[in-house]
């Protein structure tokens, strides 16, 4: 069953590129006492998820900074070298997002959010959705109905619901 506003998100591992290789980032601990924004891409150097959904919360960081937000982290299934490479090319990384890999698609599929589109070799991918969570609880969730859309889910999107 896919999250909901209200939901606890479960606990979760992720991984980061460090500068001794692979990191494991717990979530409970970036979540407990702050606010948060999560948002979630179908992959890592796909077009939309490039040219629209990372760059719209770039523009947005400073805003959702004065609305109280403490991070925003960007999920992807896919390896955390591919997602430190996309961090530094779309510019995340120097913004300050946090760009962290479900590699294996864990929290993708504990929360609901996993989907496959195999004739676009996306296989075991995250939906686009991205979602405010106060102290571990989703207190807004906008999930695109297509992958290829980025509209509710986009920085903008959730910076108005707010």
């Amino acid at each position: 069953m896919a999250v909901t506003v209200g939901d606890k998100l479960p606990g979760a591992t992720f991984l980061k590129l460090g500068a001794e290789g692979p990191e494991s980032v717990h979530l409970g601990p970036k979540l407990a006492g702050r606010k948060v924004v999560i948002f979630a891409v179908p992959g890592a150097y796909t077009g939309v998820c490039t040219t629209a959904h990372v760059p719209s919360f770039i523009r947005t960081k400073d805003a959702f900074a004065a609305k109280g937000v403490d991070e925003i982290i960007c999920i992807a299934v896919n390896d955390p070298f591919v997602m430190k490479a996309w961090g530094e090319v779309t510019g995340a990384d120097a913004a300050g997002l946090t760009m962290l890999s479900d590699a294996e698609s864990a929290f993708t599929t504990a929360i609901g959010m996993d989907f496959n589109a195999p004739a676009a070799g996306l296989i075991n991918r995250s939906m686009r959705y991205a979602m405010l969570v106060e102290d571990g609880v989703v207190k807004i969730l906008h999930k695109e109905e297509a992958p290829g859309t980025c509209e509710a889910s986009a920085g903008e999107g959730l910076l108005a619901a707010m």
